[in-house]
């Protein structure tokens, strides 16, 4: 068994790896940049270590340094974590090389599969349905202007190195294409390290469906069966579900032993997802796998009763699955939010600061997975989530209605989040009854602002209000519950927040 191991990552997944790993009774080591020495995941390993500045390119993505530190501190093994360097196969075999062990799959199925050109191009041959595209990555502007032509418009540029919806741009006409490729391999180089991207077929308003897949190295697979993650924002998946409101048992079963064919086809171990496409008429297309745990992992882990990073370790560690496909089953419905210090009225722009008050949501069937505490720094570096709420419940509109009481009682105050907003989504009427697809946001939850003289007149009624409440209790005004810790007694400065939904 594994011994001691580094933990590549930061926020809130490098706190869910460092607590598994403590369950187990392994050792940790945290990595922050100087952006993060405060961070929770540094407090929360046995040892942590400033490796770079607050970059990515110079501290997360530095793989040299990372590796050293591993050396260094005396881990016998690296968890990458989702993002950064999860799925670059470069870094899994400068692991390998050093010695030590890369908790997720092998250099040669990461390369295969990480890469989404070289992946589409072996299911092809493998007989799995899969979106029309580009066959390898380009820089030659004429090449894509060539394959777009060919596919017609709407059109998607994807990074070939990662996901989380970076590198990712819509395309509807040629006049776009050339600026929307450059911008999306900045992004891409930013991201992974890796400026390439390819083009796609885009597929108007599918649901996207994913399947948690696991393999030992004695050639034993399963699925962990489905994520439903269609709602997003800039393709990056902000609430997931499972099961999926659009699945029955016949595709489930379908899409799972397709999903099982595909890590098998590349020889693939440990945890990985594959994603799928599903159109309306319930077809469905690959999309891609993420060589790596995923955000939304938890939803798993609530309906199976599987921690699925302590799966990762135990399959690192050279054993074999604990279970086999008939002995796995799922129990219930499960939702997660991503809660984001962004802007959901100013197009979800991100947000930092310094976290002045948290309240979490405490009850049964809940669970709250996050890198940060009051008083915590969020910086302008990385990717802005800040936690993950996650809730379950016997059936899906329980687990709606115990999901909205969390978001109520998740108190964030510092920086703008996208709780309120969260809420709006799952209030609609569209995700109760289960039309969850790409386009439920764009189609639902466009922000209708107030009027000039609709905001002054809100804006005066509330001083009148306050100034009213001011001269009858003087400057002793109790402010929500007039309990000593409520943050409106201890946090001055008030903000209106005057923006409705349609």
């Amino acid at each position: 068994m594994i011994k001691k191991i580094l933990v590549a990552n930061r926020s809130e997944i490098a706190c869910r790896v460092i607590r598994s790993c403590k369950e187990m009774g392994i050792r940790t080591v945290a990595v922050y940049s100087e952006a993060d020495k405060t961070a929770l995941h540094t407090q929360l390993a046995d040892e942590a270590v400033c490796i770079g500045p607050p970059p990515a390119l110079q501290s997360y993505l530095n793989m040299e340094k990372i590796i050293q530190t591993a050396k260094d501190t005396g881990c016998d093994a690296i968890h990458p974590g989702y993002g950064f360097l999860a799925e670059n196969s470069d870094f899994n075999q400068k692991v390998c090389d050093a010695g030590l062990i890369f908790i997720g799959p092998k250099p040669g199925p990461m390369k295969l599969l990480g890469s989404k050109v070289m992946s589409r191009v072996t299911m092809i041959d493998a007989g799995v349905p899969v979106i029309p595209g580009m066959k390898s990555s380009s820089k030659d502007i004429k090449e894509f202007e060539k394959s777009a032509s060919e596919m017609g418009f709407p059109v998607l540029i994807k990074a070939s190195a990662g996901g989380g919806g970076k590198g990712m741009r819509i395309v509807r006409s040629e006049d776009e294409l050339k600026t929307s490729v450059e911008s999306a391999m900045r992004e891409s180089l930013s991201a992974f390290g890796s400026d390439e991207v390819y083009l796609e077929k885009y597929i108007e308003a599918p649901r996207h469906v994913e399947f948690q897949v696991a393999a030992d190295n004695f050639g034993n697979a399963v699925y962990l069966f489905e994520r439903e993650c269609s709602i997003q924002r800039r393709h990056q998946k902000i609430i997931e579900e499972t099961p999926s409101p659009g699945m029955d048992t016949e595709l489930q079963k379908k899409m799972g032993e397709t999903a099982v064919k595909v890590i098998q086809t590349a020889h693939y171990n440990n945890l990985g997802t594959v994603e799928f496409l599903v159109d309306k008429n319930k077809n469905f297309y690959f999309l891609e796998v993420n060589a790596r745990i995923q955000v939304e992992h938890p939803i798993t882990e609530m309906t199976t009763g599987i921690d699925l990073v302590r799966l990762q370790v135990q399959i690192a560690s050279g054993e074999k699955l604990p279970f086999k496909q008939k002995d796995l089953k799922q129990n219930g419905h499960a939702i997660e939010c991503r809660i984001y210090a962004e802007d959901p009225d100013n197009n979800f722009i991100p947000s930092s600061g310094k976290i002045l008050f948290l309240k979490v949501p405490i009850s049964p069937g809940v669970r709250y997975d996050s890198g940060i505490y009051q008083g915590a720094d969020i910086p302008v570096f990385y990717d802005p989530v800040l936690a993950k709420l996650i809730v379950w419940a016997p059936t899906r509109e329980e687990a709606r209605n115990k999901m909205l009481i969390a978001l109520k009682e998740n108190v964030i105050l510092g920086v703008k989040t996208s709780i309120g907003f969260m809420s709006k989504c799952l209030e609609h009427e569209e995700f109760i009854n289960g039309n969850t697809f790409t386009d439920f946001i764009d189609k639902n939850m466009k922000v209708k602002p107030d009027d000039d003289t609709t905001l002054l007149n809100k804006a005066l009624i509330g001083a009148a209000l306050f100034e009213s409440q001011r001269k009858k209790n003087g400057n002793n005004i109790q402010y929500a519950t007039g309990e000593p810790s409520s943050p409106w007694q201890t946090i001055g400065g008030w903000e209106i927040c005057l923006r409705q939904y349609k």
